[in-house]
């Protein structure tokens, strides 16, 4: 064999191995361990894995499910504008209190980017949502095929966030909202 064929047969080899590299890359799964999914109760579950000893730090919440046929009500809760890479979603709130929080888990249909969804609900997040109190922060990422948004205080939401990313063992990408400052009126300044 010349040195021409030793290089082309070297070349093609290294291709190969890349691609097959790509395509395992691909058809893989994100990694997460966080329990299969497969209704809303699971999401739920999920929810009081999350407050396990963290209930100091809480309002008296309520978990209950989105109808993600109710485009509004999918929009208030998420951010998301429609429902339709949504499986299943449950959003855990105050019963009564002027306190600004939410805690809303997502699942995504299969196929569908999960990290894509929690950029998307923290980019439209309305941390003013409550008309009279505002959050703070709103924290999102992913793991595997759930979703994550917090919105509150960062005192409380931080805990919480951090909770999820514990029980999750893997996340994707992070995102995080701060409210914006309020404009004043120029006689003010």
């Amino acid at each position: 064999m010349n040195k021409t064929t030793k290089i082309v047969i070297a070349a093609v080899g290294i291709v190969a191995v890349i691609a097959v590299a790509v395509i395992l890359l691909m058809n893989s799964k994100p990694k997460t361990n966080l329990e299969p999914i497969k209704n809303n109760e699971d999401l739920s579950a999920l929810v009081d894995k999350i407050y396990d000893g963290l209930e100091s730090e809480m309002p008296m919440v309520q978990t209950q499910e989105i109808d993600v046929t109710d485009s509004d009500m999918v929009q208030y809760e998420t951010g998301i504008n429609n429902a339709n890479d949504i499986e299943y979603a449950v959003v855990s709130k105050p019963m009564m209190s002027s306190q600004a929080y939410s805690l809303v888990l997502v699942k995504v249909k299969d196929g569908v980017n999960a990290n894509e969804i929690a950029k998307q609900m923290n980019e439209n997040a309305d941390l003013a949502k409550w008309i009279c109190v505002s959050a703070e922060i709103a924290y999102s990422t992913s793991s595997g095929n759930v979703v994550c948004l917090v919105m509150s205080s960062e005192r409380v939401a931080k805990p919480i966030y951090e909770k999820f990313k514990t029980l999750a063992g893997t996340t994707g990408k992070e995102y995080e909202k701060v409210e914006a400052e309020p404009e004043l009126p120029p006689e003010m300044y």
